[in-house]
């Protein structure tokens, strides 16, 4: 299926539920919003599952899409989501169609539109817009420029290439607002998360010659910090700035005493074997996982399967 197969696709459902994941980043809450207002341009009755799990940056671009509790969906379509147990908190059922940029995607929905090569999903739900109603307008400009940039790192990360920037380029020319939204997104940040990045940075440590760096966040950092789950965005971007560091591992210890693992690393290093080894997945440079120890105990796991991916 290419985007014009699922454009077409779309326009032959109505009451449409669109899906997000948990912990949602920018790119499938951006992409799924910006679908979103773009069928509603269609005539479509079309809403989001709430996710209310996403951070208070987030909730003001999408709270407006998110269902009302009487609604009754009779297609549901999964934006961003790899797999089926990633779908937002309290979310049950199925999906019908899937739009994802996985290459880890398990094929869980009825119909989709996978394409492993963009760096975003909101590539690719461009692309379905433009199919949809020839181009995106500001507000679903807006929208996807916060899932394109946000999944590569203001275009930093080794998953952008020059269908990126092309992407970029149509967006800004649809009138997405560039600079409010990068400073917003990559520039300002609170004071209790510049005081976390502080005590991340303490925590660093360096393995295999320094090839890998660990860093680890804890709840008792967090309460030091005052900080809470809005000041958390992209801290796994942060050990990378190690000059020396190759793969890098951020563990944060979740309420139930379990560690969320986000794992990156250089081409020709892959994330998703070290993730997989513990049910998780992602990119080739970019996956994470969820092992239930303490953060003590998910690094020595850890760094033992690494060892391993770099034999």
């Amino acid at each position: 299926m290419n985007a014009k197969d699922a454009a077409r696709l779309l326009l032959e459902k109505d009451n449409i539920l669109l899906l997000t994941h948990k912990n949602p980043d920018g790119d499938t809450i951006g992409s799924a919003s910006a679908l979103c207002a773009a069928l509603r341009r269609r005539g479509k009755t079309v809403w989001l599952y709430p996710n209310r799990q996403a951070s208070t940056k987030l909730a003001r671009w999408c709270e407006c899409y998110f269902a009302p509790d009487d609604f009754k969906p009779e297609y549901t379509v999964a934006v961003d989501v790899a797999d089926e147990k990633l779908f937002a908190l309290g979310f049950e059922g199925r999906a019908d169609f899937c739009i994802d940029h996985h290459p880890t995607n398990t094929h869980y929905a009825r119909r989709e539109l996978i394409l492993a090569d963009r760096s975003s999903c909101g590539e690719i739900v461009l692309d379905v817009i433009k199919a949809l109603c020839a181009k995106p307008n500001r507000e679903e400009a807006n929208l996807l420029y916060i899932a394109l940039s946000t999944d590569t790192g203001c275009f930093q990360y080794s998953n952008v290439n020059a269908r990126s920037f092309r992407a970029a380029a149509e967006l800004a020319e649809a009138g997405a607002e560039l600079q409010p939204l990068n400073l917003s997104f990559f520039r300002k940040v609170s004071d209790a998360r510049i005081r976390l990045e502080g005590m991340l940075y303490n925590s660093m440590s360096f393995h295999n010659g320094g090839r890998v760096v660990v860093a680890t966040v804890t709840r008792e950092m967090m309460q030091a910090a005052g900080a809470t789950e809005d000041d958390c965005d992209d801290l796994a971007g942060l050990p990378g700035r190690a000059e020396s560091g190759e793969l890098t591992l951020l563990i944060r210890e979740q309420a139930d005493g379990s560690s969320k693992v986000s794992v990156r690393s250089l081409p020709g290093i892959s994330s998703s074997a070290v993730c997989a080894a513990f049910g998780g997945g992602g990119h080739a440079q970019a996956a994470g996982c969820t092992i239930a120890e303490t953060p003590e105990r998910a690094k020595e796991m850890l760094l033992a399967v690494v060892d391993e991916v770099l034999r």
